[in-house]
């Protein structure tokens, strides 16, 4: 990708402008071209097979880059001399993966469960398309296409985002005048009014209706955008008031969303299906198309801009232009077990922005800073659970987690790295270990393949076994949460494969976590409950990552050669000590990861824990000090002489 059409007074902090996305679409859908089967109806990229096979893969690598051709070529492009060369592909692979008698032909989704998540993606790039393509297909393909489709009608999907691809494939057949199955559509909507937790902000799914505790990118790239989209495709059949409803929850939801991006575009790194990379952008893209952001159209394109640049200039496509199965390379350890080599083309979503016409204000508007661009803050984001705090000094957006663990609440689970660390940045991400194999029924709780094998010391307050090995958290309770703080409880447990409940594995005793935040610090406090017992208790800092090994002090202070620091500073009981934790190969962010830890004894603890830039030889700043005024309160004193109260109680 160049900088062909940089324009730094249009776009002073990214230079991007609409032609940059479009060079980029073009440039990512030419990549894919020499993958494509004979007759183009499967898209083999390379990497690892996902657990629905080969033969599933390429069905999805067919149909996430036909949704980003959709965008590319829909909307304000079909005038576009470039589009019906973008297209004839798609038009030829749908041709062929509709035929049963094709050596290529696609799975079907009666057969595979893969097959249903792509149909959404068929059918919405078909509506984007519809002058273009499905009008122009001989009768016998769109035929053969509505037969396809035809089967998403009533089929089982999971109770989650998922309801939305049965809606959308059955709002596209209504549109054309095909059969569809009108309760698809009631199911999902009712399901997602159930979904809905305030704020803008959607659990996705839940074992029990009414049920907060999944939330992640799938708010931004399923929740909001195919409700939305269910509303474009439908017209005029759309239920009175559904449109308005869901622009109304994206524009709150945006309000929070803009906090959770870093000066350097990267997105918070949290959540299942991050090798989606860029999808994260697709809330502020529907916020514009749909007339539901609260955000002005300039500060909409540069965050968009900045996350598109972000993975790009950090090697998303370094691999003949193709975007691999990673965060900013290729690091198969992101992946899921759904996961293919076709995966991360749901970055498509990213894309949506395209459809508007280049006279829109999104595109014409001069840049506009970021929230984390125009001066510290800090924000209690009250649905998820998270306390945010952005400093403008390193771009860097932290987020201290009391109510996300993406884990039913009546029993012990399995830590998931992506849900259940104490902490997340938009800098550094959790160390992953292996995926293990399926537990073969046993009540573990694996979500998604994202139980790890290993141990892993980041973002932890927990405490460790006799042999030193961590408890998991999961599922914890929130207790309160303020611009200032926030605190959660939780019954620590080792989980033990040789038993078959977890509700049998050991536990240890109750623990009390707080976060006071300000700035590049967070004070993090700990009161475990009775009986305390002999446990030693774990803080872990943030895990710092980068091609090469990062430096570390003696006192445990880890710095990267850019300035990035992670450290972790004890503040009460006196004693306890600090260790720097190595890792390779386990961490997103770069091949060689370090974490700075603190072990402890006692009832009470207090660390402060540091994330930012540092100078060289400089060490760290003037940090937090911590007082108890009494057994149930800590008093923290910051640096620039403000105080935080936080309680402790129960």
């Amino acid at each position: 990708m160049t900088d062909a059409h940089h324009d730094p007074e249009l776009s002073p902090h990214t230079g991007w402008t609409r032609a940059d996305w479009l060079a980029t679409a073009d440039g990512l859908l030419a990549a894919v071209r020499p993958h494509a089967t004979p007759g183009n109806s499967l898209i083999h990229l390379p990497g690892p097979p996902s657990r629905s096979g080969r033969h599933s893969d390429g069905l999805e690598g067919y149909a996430r880059t036909f949704l980003l051709a959709a965008f590319r070529t829909g909307g304000a492009n079909l005038e576009d001399p470039r589009a019906p060369k973008l297209l004839a592909p798609y038009a030829e692979g749908l041709a062929a993966g509709t035929d049963p008698g094709h050596a290529h032909a696609w799975p079907r989704p009666l057969d595979i469960p893969q097959a249903r998540v792509e149909a959404a993606s068929v059918a919405l790039g078909l509506h984007e398309t519809r002058t273009l393509l499905w009008d122009r297909l001989p009768s016998e393909v769109r035929e053969r296409t509505v037969d396809w489709l035809s089967e998403m009608a009533d089929v089982w999907v999971p109770e989650n985002n998922w309801v939305w691809f049965r809606a959308t494939v059955a709002a596209f057949l209504r549109s054309v005048g095909a059969p569809y199955h009108a309760d698809d559509i009631a199911y999902a909507i009712d399901e997602t009014e159930g979904w809905y937790a305030g704020h803008g902000w959607y659990t996705d799914g839940a074992q029990q209706r009414g049920q907060f505790r999944n939330f992640d990118y799938y708010n931004a790239w399923a929740m909001h955008l195919y409700p939305l989209w269910y509303t474009r495709i439908s017209g005029a059949d759309a239920e009175p008031g559904l449109a308005e409803r869901y622009r109304a929850r994206l524009r709150t939801f945006l309000a929070d969303a803009e906090h959770l991006v870093a000066a350097d575009g990267g997105p918070l790194f949290q959540g299942r299906s991050l090798t989606y990379r860029f999808a994260a952008a697709a809330p502020f893209w529907a916020g514009a198309v749909f007339d539901a952001s609260p955000l002005p159209p300039g500060r909409t394109r540069r965050i968009a801009s900045g996350m598109l640049r972000h993975f790009l200039d950090r090697g998303a496509t370094a691999e003949d232009g193709v975007l691999s199965l990673g965060w900013h390379h290729r690091f198969e350890r992101v992946r899921q077990l759904y996961s293919g080599p076709a995966s991360p083309y749901w970055a498509s979503k990213g894309m949506a922005g395209l459809l508007l016409p280049a006279d829109h204000p999104v595109w014409t508007a001069t840049e506009e800073e970021a929230p984390v661009e125009r001066g510290d803050f800090t924000r209690a984001l009250p649905v998820p659970g998270w306390l945010a705090a952005g400093t403008r000094a390193d771009g860097v957006v932290r987020v201290a987690n009391h109510g996300t663990d993406h884990t039913p609440p009546h029993q012990p689970g399995r830590d998931d790295p992506f849900y259940a660390r104490v902490a997340y940045s938009t800098h550094t991400g959790p160390e992953l270990g292996a995926t293990p194999p399926p537990a073969g029924g046993r009540d573990v709780h694996q979500r998604d393949g994202d139980a790890r094998e290993g141990v892993a010391y980041d973002g932890q307050v927990t405490p460790l076994d006799a042999d030193g090995v961590p408890a998991h958290r999961s599922p914890f309770q929130r207790i309160a949460l303020t611009d200032e703080f926030a605190v959660s409880r939780h019954r620590p447990h080792w989980p033990d494969a040789e038993r078959d409940s977890s509700l049998e594995w050991p536990r240890g005793p109750w623990l009390l976590t707080a976060s006071a935040v300000r700035g590049p610090w967070e004070v993090r406090l700990a009161r475990v409950g009775h009986p305390a017992g002999d446990h030693r208790l774990l803080v872990g800092g943030h895990a710092l990552a980068d091609d090469t090994p990062p430096a570390a002090s003696a006192d445990g202070v880890v710095r990267r050669a850019d300035g990035l620091t992670s450290a972790v500073l004890p503040l009460h009981p006196g004693g306890g000590d600090v260790t720097v934790h190595r890792a390779e190969g386990a961490n997103a962010f770069g091949r060689h990861s370090a974490t700075p830890a603190y072990r402890g004894e006692g009832p009470l603890h207090a660390v402060a824990v540091f994330l930012g830039r540092t100078q060289a030889d400089a060490g760290l700043p003037p940090g937090p000090s911590v007082t108890f005024p009494d057994a149930e309160t800590a008093l923290v004193r910051w640096p620039d002489g403000g105080e935080t109260t936080v309680p402790l109680g129960e």
